[in-house]
């Protein structure tokens, strides 16, 4: 007989390797920690593999998670884009601004389905610096711009809180003294979060390469330069290596969403701000 993969236990999985915790994932989700962790067992044995790694910090995906993760995200964003806009047809442009870590998950796929179903829709993303997105968006380029609550070019409409997660490069030893470390070029959220989190726990560390693009500090974990903060949906399964549980607990991150005041009740924008926020 064949086998199904249900979307609740799609969205329990999913929901966990986001909240990066079985009871945070619970909380947002409305169920008890047992009805969850019930849900992501039964998710399990359909696929026959384990999907997560649980410790007391947390969970993370395995290799079969990391796998899993793409489709399970594109299966929910399909299936809410199939209720909500198969009658709809949709036209004009719709810029998108995403922060570069986002532009490399599965956000510009689910924008990709949603012009696929909508033909006469022409989306655009963008993944700038900070002072270009702020043109950008003052020229009415990009009417979304989706990017950490503090770099944001105005208000945000809604905010989102994704946890940070330590990515140890390939045959980096987590207990090094003095630990080196892997940074984003200053300014950045996650730099500042990384050295504090160290400091505050009085954890001796030398930088070893820095980069202002996330390909180069994957580049440079690849390579086995040290360890680094990374949003959970960007972690490889190379680099959940031994040893987290010697590093200090990293912040969560604060997402938002600012939408240009001369897109209010634009059709296309309103559809393509729902596909984001499902997705975050």
């Amino acid at each position: 007989m064949a086998r199904d993969l249900e979307t609740a236990l799609l969205r329990s999985f999913v929901t966990a390797v986001r909240a990066g915790s079985i009871s945070r994932a619970a909380t947002a989700l409305g169920h008890t920690q047992p009805a969850l962790s019930q849900q992501l067992r039964k998710l399990e044995s359909t696929v026959g593999r384990p999907l997560l790694h649980r410790s007391p910090s947390g969970v993370t995906p395995t290799r079969a998670g990391e796998d899993l993760l793409p489709y399970a995200e594109r299966i929910l964003s399909l299936s809410e884009q199939a209720l909500t806009e198969t009658r709809r047809a949709l036209t004009g442009h719709c810029g998108v601004g995403l922060l570069e870590d986002l532009a490399l998950s599965q956000l510009p796929q689910t924008l990709a389905d949603l012009a696929r179903l909508h033909p006469g829709a022409r989306l655009e993303v963008l993944s700038l610096s900070n002072a270009e997105m702020r043109q950008a968006y003052d020229a009415r380029r990009v009417q979304l711009v989706l990017d950490a609550v503090q770099d944001l070019p105005g208000p945000p409409r809604w905010t989102a809180r994704r946890p940070l997660a330590w990515a140890i490069g390939q045959g980096v030893d987590a207990t090094a003294d003095p630990l080196p470390v892997v940074l984003f070029s200053h300014p950045c959220f996650w730099r500042t979060s990384l050295l504090e989190s160290l400091e505050s726990t009085g954890r001796r560390w030398h930088m070893t390469f820095e980069s202002n693009s996330l390909a180069g500090v994957l580049a440079a974990l690849r390579a086995g330069l040290g360890v680094a903060a990374l949003t959970a949906s960007n972690l490889e399964p190379a680099m959940l290596g031994h040893g987290h549980d010697t590093l200090p607990p990293l912040p969560d991150i604060e997402l938002g969403l600012s939408r240009h005041p001369s897109a209010d009740g634009d059709p296309l924008v309103d559809a393509v701000e729902a596909a984001l926020r499902r997705m975050i």
